[in-house]
């Protein structure tokens, strides 16, 4: 049984520490711009070469 109380208390600390990183990304401006992903695809990023 004691087995299981310092499961919960694991469990419960990894998920605080899971709650803390998210909040410290919103607050770091992480998921701050969501319309540039959605549009990402559509840039075209290559440099062609021009033919010598």
């Amino acid at each position: 049984m004691s087995i299981i109380i310092l499961l919960v208390i694991a469990a419960l600390i990894f998920a605080g520490g899971f709650l803390a990183a998210f909040f410290w990304a919103t607050d770091d401006g992480q998921f701050d711009d969501t319309a540039t992903p959605a549009i990402r695809i559509l840039n075209d990023d290559t440099v062609e070469k021009s033919k010598s």
